[in-house]
């Protein structure tokens, strides 16, 4: 007996939680689509690009194999990055590009290689300030 709740819970959660991945796939691609527009202002489609790159990389800004931290920056950076985007965006975009987006299911690959390209520099530049910073290190204790 114990287990069939135990079970139904498990079920139930994840079907909430397919819903949620389903709303926000869908925001996101709304989002594309609002980017696209004249009317939205140039920072709400820096922010979108960003956040859609990042959405849609293969490759995370702190990994996922990293304990509780890979998976939250996956948690709060969409979804809080979703969000702020809609605020930015006016109200009649919004509606004309979820009406767009009801009808057409179009993919977005270039904005996953986007993100992956994004994230690559990103660490790329932190590497290069770390050894940068050694090396400043390293000379002010020999010299």
């Amino acid at each position: 007996m114990r287990s069939r709740i135990v079970f139904s819970t498990v079920t139930s959660l994840l079907e909430k939680l397919k819903a949620r991945a389903r709303a926000l796939q869908m925001e996101a691609h709304v989002l594309y689509i609002a980017s696209r527009d004249p009317h939205t202002p140039w920072y709400a489609k820096a922010l979108i690009v960003f956040v859609l790159a990042y959405a849609l990389s293969p490759i995370d800004l702190i990994p996922d194999f990293i304990p509780v931290v890979g998976y939250l920056d996956d948690l709060i950076i969409v979804p809080t990055g979703i969000a702020l985007a809609l605020k930015m965006i006016p109200p009649n975009v919004i509606n004309n590009a979820r009406q767009t987006a009801a009808q057409n299911q179009i993919p977005i690959p270039t904005l996953g290689k986007i993100g992956m390209i994004a994230i690559i520099l990103i660490w790329i530049l932190v590497a290069a300030w770390i050894i940068w910073r050694l090396y400043l290190l390293l000379s002010t204790i020999k010299g």
